[in-house]
């Protein structure tokens, strides 16, 4: 019997976890009545232990005194669901202690009390009947231990499975469906595969106590959507984050730390969510699920929403076929916005978010409307001039996947600039600008610093072209100087024959003059 837990025992555990659930997910998918029957718990905690030994897996054998931190981080970073965001939480607690310490069992019975207070504190609103019960049972089975290591993991096995059991009694929608909770009985498997690794046998045969009555789902109305993202933001507007998303729903729970968390919550508004996040940090890795209620039949055909920051914009894209979302400068449209254009624009659709900042939205919007049934396909355009270059080649009778391809190659081969009137002094990649400089701006980045429109604007379009350039596409801004288009328009006649220059009034706001070249 292992004495203590080293990091080749650490490997063994998560890997044996993450197999052991992968063959009990579907059992476990079965119990999943609360918070929500969406019948993926046991998925979910699968999916969550692959990523940590994933993340152990690809530890070098000489940085082995970093396994509890890489099982802690790759089980933050692939956390799935409520039950799967808490392990993830517990793995951390685990990790806060046993990463400075032999492993003995002393030092278990340390982490696993670390692990049950920091689960707890992740949630919310805790409810009884959940893992956290189990967990906190565990905690107390344990808090007193002074056992060799042996003797700790099979105290927390064994109160592990009899706290299970308590669940079904803890709370009304187990009892109602006669059975356990599906993350307490996912834990259980952790813990029991921690016992048959420590031992080095297996001393019993793991199985998820069956249901005593015909499982029946939830009836009960409850959030449309559940909402999963990672975040990259400070400790304090976590915590500004943590009261609006309690006030927009419930299963809230956030975990993490040192300016990377995993957020999980049930929603009806699944932008309200998202957009609380961006105002915070930054959001990535989004996932939105449906989670039942209204359902909504995709219209027939196929189509474009394209995203535009400016009237005549809109009016540009509309022409060329495309259901449009108007956003105002410098922000995100809504998701509902999005999710309605999407919905409206048919079964196969390509979405045009036109801004970097606007794609985290659209990619949120995009996955609900799978949940619904459209094909959706989010196109990397960074800039409105690509979302042009885009929708000109859009061909309704070529095969979906075809389309996108084509659209997505053009939007590819246009490079883009634009030029803007700096509002304060700032460092940029060109130097210090200050308040009234003209910057001029190519595929994304501050290139000059000027005092006048017409010439920062010619010498970005110079900079865009290149010898294979055949079209370049200028669109004005609300506001912008008569005869800065045309003096640029003029500029490249001149230097570039060869090249057909167009202009759109795009009635943008901030930037005086967006430059396309393809």
């Amino acid at each position: 019997m292992l004495q203590v837990l080293d990091p080749a025992a650490v490997r063994s555990w998560v890997r044996r976890s993450a197999d052991a659930l992968g063959r009990s997910r579907a059992e476990i998918d079965a119990l999943n009545v609360f918070p929500v029957p969406d019948g993926d718990t046991g998925t979910n905690l699968h999916l969550t232990l692959l990523s940590a030994a994933e993340a152990l897996d690809a530890l070098p054998e000489a940085e082995d005194g970093r396994a509890w931190q890489a099982l802690a981080h790759g089980a933050l970073l692939g956390a799935r669901g409520n039950s799967g965001v808490i392990v993830s939480q517990a793995f951390r607690g685990l990790a806060q202690v046993l990463a400075e310490a032999e492993g003995r069992g002393r030092d278990l019975r340390d982490g696993l009390v670390r692990a049950a207070e920091l689960a707890r504190a992740a949630v919310m609103r805790p409810v009884e009947g959940t893992l956290l019960s189990v967990l906190a049972a565990v905690a107390d089975a344990v808090r007193d231990a002074t056992g060799e290591l042996g003797e700790v993991v099979g105290a927390a096995a064994r109160e592990a499975r009899l706290a299970l059991g308590r669940t079904t009694g803890q709370l009304e929608v187990l009892a109602r469906n006669g059975v356990v909770d599906a993350g307490a009985a996912g834990l259980v498997i952790i813990l029991e595969t921690l016992a048959e690794v420590v031992a080095e046998a297996y001393a019993e045969h793991h199985e998820v106590p069956a249901p005593t009555t015909k499982i029946t789902l939830m009836s009960e109305a409850g959030p449309g959507y559940e909402v999963m993202y990672l975040l990259d933001a400070g400790q304090d507007a976590v915590a500004r984050l943590r009261e609006e998303l309690d006030e927009l729903g419930e299963s809230l729970v956030i975990v993490g730390g040192d300016g990377l968390w995993n957020v999980h919550v049930h929603v009806d508004d699944a932008g309200a969510a998202i957009e609380a996040a961006l105002e915070v940090g930054r959001p990535y890795r989004i996932k939105v699920a449906y989670l039942g209620g209204r359902t909504h039949e995709p219209s027939p055909g196929r189509g474009v929403v394209a995203v535009a920051a400016g009237e005549g914009l809109a009016a540009l894209f509309r022409r060329a076929g495309a259901v449009v979302v108007i956003r105002e400068p410098g922000s995100s449209p809504p998701l509902a916005a999005v999710l309605a254009a999407i919905r409206e624009a048919g079964a196969e659709v390509a979405v045009l978010p036109n801004d970097t900042g606007v794609r985290a939205v659209a990619v949120a919007a995009a996955e609900i409307a799978r949940d619904e049934g459209v094909r959706v396909s989010v196109l990397p355009t960074k800039a409105s001039v690509q979302g042009l270059a885009a929708l000109a080649v859009h061909d309704r009778l070529r095969r979906f996947d075809d389309d996108v391809v084509a659209m997505t190659d053009a939007a590819g081969h246009t490079r883009h600039g634009h030029v803007w009137i700096a509002n304060r002094e700032a460092m940029t990649s060109a130097g210090l600008c200050r308040p009234g400089d003209v910057l001029g701006v190519v595929d994304g980045d501050v290139a000059l610093i000027g005092t006048a429109l017409a010439a920062v604007a010619a010498d970005v379009a110079d900079r865009l072209l290149s010898a294979s350039s055949e079209l370049v596409t200028l669109v004005s801004g609300a506001g912008a100087p008569p005869g800065l288009a045309r003096a640029v328009q003029h500029h490249v006649e001149r230097a570039r024959p060869d090249v057909e220059v167009v202009h759109h009034e795009g009635g943008q706001g901030g930037y005086p003059l967006l430059i396309g070249v393809e």
